[in-house]
């Protein structure tokens, strides 16, 4: 065994903060996948300027390519060439003293009590993991330039004039590679953040510049409003009127805009002092404040009967989305990201809800009776799940190996259960074709009648009401969610490496095995973005030549192919006008055997576009899917 070193006296080490940045830079900047963070510190400055009632643009420039960012607002501006007891002007501390700030006084005459910087660590965090800095500000009269090279100061230079008209701040800087996995930022992200403030921020405009492309600019004039109108997309809100309100006092500002969608999940976008968050305490104090007003109403109202029958805060988020921002003085955050909230003042979040939401359910009888009702189909989904998780769970409990399975799944025996392949097939004359023909080590069968049902459209206990798709969850192996019925994703009890739809070759074909991509999508969207979901394509033709042997084509294009190719030759064509017409060596040829099957694995490039087609074919809005079949678009 290797001797290790003897800890002594030598072993302790006092390094600077710049050096401590560059050995740790995770410590402050979080994930350094991308240098997204120290674009966030600069623009998070410039943000603080516009909060504080100075400036209303803040332009943004990106330039991948030669990894060069510069945020230009028009602030204040720092003091300029203020010399410091220590000889450095305020502006070089800014970049290069770690904790100094204009943000650490409480009282009521400072600019910036809402803040976002609060530490006095950001731009010191560009500085020190940047290859180069430049930052020039001018206080409307004179101007100060300030140069850093691997976060040591270079150079400053003062003028007597403004270098642009009024007040106002531009840093550049280049990211070190040698600190990131990837030295750009992530313009995803960066869109999103942009979009966001605009609606938090009415009255600021963002423009975003690349090299060689249009200008984007974000701005929200309605606020919260046009932002939601943004988020939730078109035609997916389900009240006529949202919740939106404002209130404020000395201390800080609240605003809320509440709406419900058609999702089944919750949306909570929670903003403090601008800076968007991942949770803490008032993410909490809004739900359970939410809960217990919406129980207040429901029983004051009948809807209803005692306090043990009150609705919980999950039966209540299916299809919930908020977006709030809160200024709050002294915010307690957990790092210098500040995404999670330690603790801040709710007094303002107590008001609203308690005071201000009763009155907006009160005026508003006809949402709030459609937000209960779908918390009181929530419940019956919550007990339907659990009930169809306890059947599983009972049968699995009797020792039996695969007791629980239906009785019309003809399943596969090899112990390798990645390795087996489910068909779901229409009609149980091809599901009989396809039983005598498969390899019954690998391949297992199950036979459905007609159109399934659309998950979209039913409730929960409903859907696990309906025996083919509770056949369906039993047979694919997955676990039961029992807040919100849907299955828990978990490969290795996946029973089944590939899920095949095997319907007819035409329009009602094609409409069963949508509802089967549609249900999957519902249940388990896992199942489908890490390809186990296949689509059978039986040929609509089959051409029989002189030789007696039998070609197959998959539609109209494939025939007319082989005729063009084949004038001079006689043969016969049949269409092929279902599975259940095809004999057992046809649906082998075509369906089972993997050297000439037709199967296509299924691809999710976009989920949220996914989404939106399922919504529009499946959905509860008629116009929407209106539109798609008369102009082929849909959102």
């Amino acid at each position: 065994m290797k001797k290790l070193k003897t800890y002594t006296k030598d072993s302790i080490k006092s390094i600077t903060p710049r050096e401590f940045v560059r050995l740790r830079p995770g410590v402050y900047a979080g994930s350094v996948e991308y240098s997204t963070q120290l674009l966030n510190e600069v623009f998070s400055n410039s943000l603080d300027e516009h909060i504080s009632g100075r400036g209303n643009t803040i332009n943004v420039t990106v330039d991948t390519e030669h990894n060069f960012y510069s945020i230009e607002d028009n602030g204040q501006g720092f003091p300029i060439n203020v010399i410091r007891e220590d000889g450095e002007t305020v502006l070089q501390a800014a970049f290069d003293v770690m904790n100094t700030s204009g943000k650490y006084e409480d009282n009521e005459e400072s600019s910036y009590q809402n803040s976002l910087g609060l530490n006095g660590i950001g731009l010191k965090l560009v500085n020190f993991l940047s290859k180069s800095l430049e930052v020039i500000s001018t206080d409307g009269n004179k101007t100060e330039k300030i140069t850093f090279k691997d976060g040591i100061f270079k150079k400053r230079t003062v003028e007597d004039k403004p270098f642009k008209s009024g007040s106002g701040t531009v840093v550049s800087w280049t990211p070190d590679k040698q600190f990131f996995q990837d030295p750009n930022v992530n313009l995803t992200d960066l869109r999103r953040l942009f979009t966001e403030i605009a609606g938090l921020c009415p009255n600021l405009t963002i423009s975003l510049d690349q090299p060689g492309k249009e200008r984007e600019v974000f701005h929200c004039e309605n606020g919260l409003n046009e932002l939601v109108d943004e988020k939730v997309g078109k035609n997916k809100e389900v009240l006529d009127k949202r919740f939106n309100f404002h209130a404020e006092n000395k201390d800080g500002m609240f605003d809320i805009c509440l709406t419900y969608t058609s999702d089944y999940s919750d949306t909570i976008i929670p903003y403090v002092n601008y800076g968007l968050t991942e949770s803490g305490i008032h993410i909490n104090t809004v739900k359970s404040l939410l809960t217990k007003q919406f129980n207040k109403y429901a029983l004051d109202t009948g809807i209803i009967k005692k306090e043990s029958d009150e609705f919980g805060s999950s039966e209540l988020s299916e299809g919930l989305f908020i977006i709030f921002n809160l200024k709050s003085k002294n915010v307690k955050y957990d790092s210098q990201t500040k995404t999670r909230i330690v603790d801040l003042d709710r007094s303002l979040i107590r008001q609203v809800i308690n005071n201000d939401f009763p009155l907006w359910l009160q005026s508003n009888p006809k949402e709030a009776k459609m937000i209960l009702d779908r918390a009181i189909l929530a419940r019956k989904a919550k007990e339907a799940a659990q009930k169809a998780k306890d059947g599983i769970r009972n049968a699995k409990n009797t020792g039996k190996k695969f007791i629980s399975l239906p009785t019309k799944l003809v399943d596969a025996w090899n112990k390798d259960r990645k390795e087996c392949e489910l068909y779901i097939v229409e009609g149980d004359s091809a599901a009989n074709g396809l039983i005598a023909k498969r390899d019954g080590k690998t391949q297992a069968v199950f036979p459905i009648r007609g159109k399934i049902l659309s998950c979209r459209k039913a409730t929960m206990d409903k859907i696990y009401a309906n025996q083919e798709i509770s056949n369906i969850v039993k047979a694919i192996g997955l676990d039961i969610n029992k807040t919100d019925g849907k299955l828990i994703y978990d490969p290795k009890k996946l029973r089944y490496g590939k899920i095949v739809l095997a319907a007819d070759a035409d329009s009602d074909g094609f409409n069963i095995r949508s509802l089967l991509i549609n249900m999957f999508w519902w249940l388990c969207p896992e199942i489908v973005t890490n390809g186990h979901l296949y689509i059978a394509e039986p040929p609509l033709f089959r051409i029989t030549t002189k030789k007696n042997e039998y070609i197959y084509c998959k539609d109209s294009k494939a025939l007319e192919d082989y005729k063009k190719k084949h004038k001079k030759e006689s043969f016969l064509v049949n269409r092929n006008k279902g599975l259940g017409e095809q004999s057992p060596d046809e649906l082998a040829y075509c369906l089972l055997r993997t050297n000439t099957r037709n199967i296509i694995q299924l691809e999710v490039k976009s989920e949220k576009d996914t989404e939106d087609l399922l919504e529009c074919f499946f959905g509860n809005n008629v116009e929407i899917r209106r539109d798609y079949l008369l102009n082929k678009r849909c959102c």
